[in-house]
């Protein structure tokens, strides 16, 4: 339901989210880390950027990292930039929205399952998909920080 350019988007940002505060990433770091193409990426990242979610910064320790607290952060925000009202599934058998005066076979069905994916992204945040609270993240152990920006090691 979530499409490839809101799954690269959500797993750099939940990547940044696991960062120490502060800490910056390059581009070409994420990219490798999380395993989407750099190009990609880095369309990806600057949309995030536009729309207050990312800062970066240029030069020597530059990089991205949050521009909010990643307990301020819920997967709907990002979903929606990427995909619009398409985050919001509509009919299953017709391209409409459903309703309970003109239902389609699948209404019933289709809107509890709606529902609970809807629900996930509104209530779901960065900070619970890095696994801990935002105030309590901590780099993976495969990162090091360098002059406040995490680098790659090994």
């Amino acid at each position: 339901m979530i499409s490839t350019t809101s799954q690269y988007a959500l797993r750099a940002l939940t990547y940044i989210a696991g960062l120490p505060e502060g800490t910056t990433v390059l581009s070409r770091d994420l990219a490798v880390t999380t395993h989407v193409p750099s190009n990609y990426l880095s369309k990806v990242l600057l949309t995030l950027r536009n729309a207050g979610l990312l800062q970066s910064t240029r030069g020597a320790g530059g990089g991205y990292r949050l521009n909010r607290p990643a307990d301020a952060i819920y997967l709907i925000d990002v979903v929606e930039l990427f995909e619009g009202s398409k985050a919001k599934p509509t009919c299953l058998l017709n391209n409409r929205p459903c309703s309970t005066d003109t239902p389609c076979n699948a209404h019933r069905v289709w809107k509890e399952l709606s529902m609970v994916y809807t629900g996930f992204l509104v209530t779901t945040t960065l900070a619970a998909l890095a696994g801990v609270p935002s105030n309590q993240l901590a780099a993976p152990a495969s990162l090091e920080k360098t002059e406040g920006r995490a680098v790659l090691s090994g």
